[in-house]
């Protein structure tokens, strides 16, 4: 176990390093001054030259980089341009958004799609199985914001019940969290369809076994062959993409919820530093989003392997 960790932390700090190159590379080949594409073609010169001085552009590239990986490795991260303040307090105000409402989404869909995933296998071809298969096509092809927009109709402009946009603060829990229910709906409907059919899929694989048949044939009921046999041998890629849809929840699915309910998240700062052209925010932020998705990763093949031994038991892997 502890030779199967380390392989993986060391392919995970690969990973970010090799990240962090693609991140920088990608705002050094921006074309023109990026400290004039911030502040337009109107800046004053010393307002110039004093933004080029905080984002070190006077120095060489490597330098630069160096700096860089060192700030973000000690936990120092820039100055945002637009806000005046670091960008490490963005994004811990920003975190007490995104991480509820990716929490909430994501409990959401497993409450829904396990149970609906289970149901399809053991009613494989029947009315339950089609129903299933019925809704998780319906969730995978509906955009999440127009869910979030027909949401916001029902509940909001006409049954009153839940708010359709903005976020008080934790200050008031009950109201923070009425405020994310209809975010983490939109996004739990789209996850849902996908752990549903993953459920069904890894179910009907499991069942097919040999183990199962012969449990069967030794006059074991089929609930506790479901309940003792079936359910872990197919939690395992149910897991792998319980956690790769995580990290869309975190890095992708919120970009675009939190801007349509006008949440104050990761998401929406992201949007926000994008169109204020705040490259700083954009750098830091991108990176942060890159470190979270590998952790998420990591953790789900701890999980992996505590449930299933084979791959660290492996040479390979």
């Amino acid at each position: 176990m502890i030779a199967f960790l380390a392989r993986r932390l060391v392919a995970t700090l690969a990973t970010l390093l090799a990240a962090s190159v693609v991140v920088f590379l990608v705002l050094e080949v921006l074309p023109g001054d990026p400290a004039l594409l911030m502040l337009g073609t109107e800046a004053r010169p010393d307002t110039l030259a004093a933004l080029r001085g905080q984002m070190g552009l006077d120095q060489p590239a490597p330098l630069r980089y160096a700096a860089w990986l060192g700030d973000m490795a000690s936990g120092q991260f820039g100055v945002s341009y637009t806000y005046g303040r670091p960008v490490g307090e963005l994004v811990a105000e920003r975190l007490a958004v995104t991480v509820p409402l990716a929490l909430m989404a994501l409990v959401l869909s497993v409450a829904v799609a396990l149970p609906l995933g289970i149901l399809a296998a053991a009613r494989h071809g029947g009315a339950g199985d089609w129903g299933v298969m019925v809704f998780s096509q319906l969730g995978i092809s509906v955009p999440g914001f127009w869910t979030g927009m027909l949401l916001v109709l029902l509940f909001s402009g006409q049954l009153g019940w839940l708010p359709s946009g903005g976020f008080p603060g934790w200050g008031n829990p009950g109201a923070a969290f009425a405020a994310l229910v209809l975010p983490a709906v939109s996004l739990a409907f789209y996850e849902a369809a996908i752990f549903a059919r993953v459920t069904r899929s890894a179910v009907l694989d499991t069942l097919r076994e040999d183990y199962v048949r012969t449990a069967r044939a030794k006059g074991l009921g089929w609930r506790a062959v479901l309940w003792r046999h079936v359910l872990r041998n197919a939690l395992a890629p149910v897991v792998t993409i319980l956690g790769l849809q995580f990290s869309f929840l975190w890095a992708a699915g919120t970009l675009v919820i939190e801007n349509v309910f006008y949440l104050p998240g990761m998401g929406r700062l992201l949007y926000q530093a994008i169109t204020q052209r705040d490259l700083i925010v954009v750098r830091d932020v991108v990176m942060m989003l890159v470190g979270v998705v590998l952790l998420v990763n990591l953790a789900v093949d701890l999980l992996y392997a505590a449930i299933d031994p084979r791959p660290r038991a492996g040479t390979g892997g």
